[in-house]
């Protein structure tokens, strides 16, 4: 029945989608997910009115995954462990005499590059560009892009290595 639903509201809604269970979201119509992507049990999307979100085909999602879908771009082939995170927005915190929830919201882009990895609990920041096939580590927080085919772990992430056949694969 959520597949269902999601088909009928979301943008773009591809063949062979798979949703657990409790599934929620948010503003469905600026969604756009590809073919055999699968959404496990318990994961939200939030979108927004005016915003975009994008899952591009064959993406796995782990369960308890929270998406603050705004502007978000998750291409092909990308797995997303479970509980990981993505802020797409912060509050200004200005005026300091008002509640920082009352602030002015800052909306920045959140781009996961295709056959990328995203580790258990990671948690993603506004702004943040994760590079083709490189790999977050579990519970890692990444406040900076990532280079494509790099490993980053930690609080907050920081490089490790680059993955093996890096340099075969980016012909240097």
């Amino acid at each position: 029945m959520r597949r269902n639903i999601l088909r009928a509201l979301a943008s773009r809604f591809g063949d062979g989608v798979i949703i657990g269970s409790g599934f929620g979201f948010k503003h469905p119509e600026t969604f756009e997910i590809g073919r055999g992507v699968f959404i496990g049990a318990q994961t939200y999307i939030q979108g927004r009115f005016d915003g975009h979100c994008i899952i591009g085909d064959h993406t796995w999602i782990g369960p308890n995954s929270y998406f603050d879908a705004r502007d978000l771009v998750i291409e092909e082939y990308v797995g997303w462990g479970p509980g990981a995170k993505v802020l797409g927005s912060t509050h200004s915190g200005l005026p300091v005499d008002i509640p920082i929830i009352q602030t002015d919201l800052s909306i920045r882009p959140v781009r996961i590059k295709a056959w990328a990895d995203i580790g258990v609990n990671a948690v993603i920041l506004p702004g943040v560009t994760v590079g083709k096939a490189s790999i977050v580590g579990a519970g890692a927080v990444v406040t900076d892009d990532v280079p494509p085919f790099a490993i980053v772990a930690g609080v907050p992430a920081r490089f490790i290595r680059w993955r093996d056949g890096y340099l075969q694969n980016t012909g240097e």
